[in-house]
């Protein structure tokens, strides 16, 4: 055999192997992100905006599929599919990880926000940070904080104008400590129950009312079963947007950027969305025949007071400090408005 020959098999055999390297390193990734909200709801918008994103950002080899409406489970079931590396992404509340990540629980203390502009500000100041910190051990890599909006009151029962009208309505309530004793201090039958069985409940009038952001109770066609909304604001929710680590680890550190890059915008569309869309959802709840009243300012007052308590009964329980660097960061942004 010549030496020519033996070059050029050498030559061949290298460039062949070098292919095929290039190949296993721009393998295209192909990952789902799951949440509960239906099509219609910004989240929805914000997370296809996502998917097309991360494609553009990683150069096509990151490859999202959006799956909406709750289509892969609950979020507690998304979350801990998440943490196992069976679901690479997910986008909702963290509320799930309450017992384990005490933090979390700061967001569900009443009446801490004056406006989203207060809230966004500390969605990307340093507390919110800390949580993310805080559920790097349970295998979840935090991306972006996004919003949902301000919590409000509705039921079928009557018109919500004082504390004392909430007195014996049986509102459903979010999974949590603190949730739960906020309304029961309020004198509501507070129920505890997954979001998926909350429509069923309040059609066959197991429930009176729920409380959720406007839009989220708009696409959730909460007009079918409730004549009365309350303006209250009374807690904001908002989503995180998480990864598992098994599907971060297996992305190169471009990859990483341009996922992290489309996640940011894409929080900030959802964002963006749900600003422009509350009032959009008060006027479709009154075309629909829905009574939506403002709480009063001083019967709101009255409605804070009688919650103090259960600020000073879990802060300590959340951790004191924590607590405090977070009011910390609510009035910084106050004073910079």
């Amino acid at each position: 055999m010549s030496t020519h020959f033996q070059l050029r098999r050498i030559l061949l055999a290298t460039l062949a192997a070098s292919a095929m390297g290039a190949g296993a390193a721009y393998a295209e990734v192909k990952a789902r992100i799951g949440h509960a909200m239906p099509e219609s709801h910004p989240q929805a918008m914000a997370m296809n905006k996502f998917a097309e994103l991360a494609s553009t950002y990683t150069n096509g080899n990151v490859k999202v599929q959006a799956y909406h409406s709750a289509v892969l489970g609950s979020d507690e079931k998304q979350l801990q599919a998440v943490q196992a590396g069976t679901q690479d992404l997910y986008i909702g509340t963290l509320a799930p990880l309450s017992s384990r990540v005490k933090e979390v629980q700061v967001w569900d203390l009443p009446f801490m926000f004056r406006n989203s502009a207060e809230v966004y500000a500390v969605l990307d100041g340093a507390s919110s940070k800390k949580i993310f910190e805080k559920i790097a051990p349970a295998n979840l890599v935090g991306l972006t904080w996004t919003g949902m909006g301000f919590r409000n009151l509705s039921n079928s029962k009557h018109r919500v104008a004082k504390p004392e009208d909430v007195s014996g309505l049986k509102i459903r309530v979010m999974t949590n400590p603190v949730a739960l004793d906020t309304w029961k201090t309020l004198g509501a039958n507070a129920t505890p129950m997954a979001f998926a069985e909350v429509f069923p409940a309040l059609e066959i009038k197991a429930l009176d009312g729920q409380e959720n952001p406007l839009q989220h109770m708009w696409a959730n066609k909460m007009q079918e079963v409730q004549k009365y909304i309350t303006i209250t604001n009374h807690v904001y929710t908002p989503s995180a947007l998480v990864a598992s680590k098994k599907f971060w680890d297996s992305l190169s550190a471009a990859d990483k950027a341009g996922v992290q890059k489309a996640a940011t915008e894409a929080g900030l569309l959802q964002r963006k969305l749900l600003d422009e869309g509350d009032s959009q959802a008060i006027d479709n709840f009154k075309k629909a025949g829905v009574t939506v009243d403002s709480m009063p300012a001083a019967e709101l007052a009255r409605m804070q007071d009688k919650v103090k308590p259960v600020l000073a009964k879990f802060a300590p329980q959340i951790g004191d400090e924590f607590v405090k660097g977070f009011f910390a960061e609510i009035e910084q942004a106050r004073k910079a408005q």
